[in-house]
């Protein structure tokens, strides 16, 4: 991996061939001046994820980092919240035989923070305090280039079309499992989406939430969704993160997609994650 001199204030350098960069010499304690934070914006829209290590990081520090970006997205399930009403705990850690945060076990499918809603996650973020040793891996794939290696037939069927995402919190919150819509929060996307700060054409389908291309018969919309899954989850297309406690990461939901490896239950894994709130995709 090359490192690159991207400002006086920090290095760059790149995570894989297909999308991420490494900010290498900011400490997010400290307040960032318009300059800095001008030049690590670009870098998130030019490389899709952002990794700062080593980080020391309180709520506060992490939620003010976060809202440079935006205003922050309200958590839907206020008993991971500790104390921002923003910030939630992603942890298969237990108490009195109850998790204290959200989505703690296994492995988890492809999909983009709340695709399911009007307005999805602009960006989200999270910090590791505790890993376990093998597993519970961030694989992110870049949404750009899935859709631009689409042949020119599938893009044209996809032309002015919209995907309906569901999310079932019960029983699909990691796997779907079924079709069941009853009573999921639901919301249709274009399933071509544009960036509102790049202009780049992003594939907006997933596997874990995507459940129909609208206007298509049924048959015809299963076959052509489990292509695109299939498609978007090349290994050319994917990084794959495996973090250590200190890790800072953030990344762009209206141009990636992201899942998670399996790891032992028996091991510790906490994380602390902020969302921030997105447009209405276009």
């Amino acid at each position: 991996m090359t490192m690159t001199e991207f400002s006086p204030a920090f290095k760059t350098r790149h995570l894989s061939p297909a999308l991420g960069t490494e900010i290498i010499g900011v400490d997010l304690r400290e307040d960032l001046d318009d300059e800095v934070f001008g030049e690590i914006l670009q870098a998130w829209h030019d490389n899709l994820i952002l990794l700062l290590r080593d980080q020391q990081l309180e709520e506060d520090d992490q939620v003010r980092f976060a809202e440079r970006f935006g205003p922050l997205a309200t958590i839907h399930t206020p008993q991971f919240v500790r104390s921002h009403p923003a910030v939630m705990l992603i942890s298969n850690i237990r108490e009195d035989g109850k998790p204290i945060g959200a989505l703690p076990d296994g492995e988890m499918q492809f999909h983009s923070d709340q695709c399911y809603k009007e307005r999805p996650a602009m960006g989200s973020m999270l910090y590791a305090l505790e890993v376990p040793s093998l597993g519970g891996n961030t694989l992110f794939a870049n949404a750009y280039k899935a859709y631009e290696a689409l042949p020119d037939s599938v893009k044209r069927r996809l032309e002015g079309r919209k995907a309906l995402h569901a999310y079932d919190y019960d029983t699909g919150a990691t796997k779907r499992d079924s079709r069941n819509l009853d009573g999921a929060p639901c919301y249709a996307h274009p399933a071509v989406r544009t960036h509102p700060a790049t202009g780049r054409k992003a594939l907006y389908v997933n596997r874990l939430m995507t459940v129909q291309i609208e206007g298509l018969p049924p048959d015809e919309s299963d076959e052509l969704l489990e292509m695109l899954f299939e498609h978007q989850e090349n290994p050319e297309f994917i990084y794959e993160h495996i973090w250590r406690p200190g890790d800072l990461l953030m990344w762009d939901n209206r141009c990636t997609l992201h899942a998670r490896t399996d790891f032992s239950a028996d091991e510790r894994r906490m994380l602390r994650r902020v969302t921030i709130l997105g447009e209405k995709p276009a």
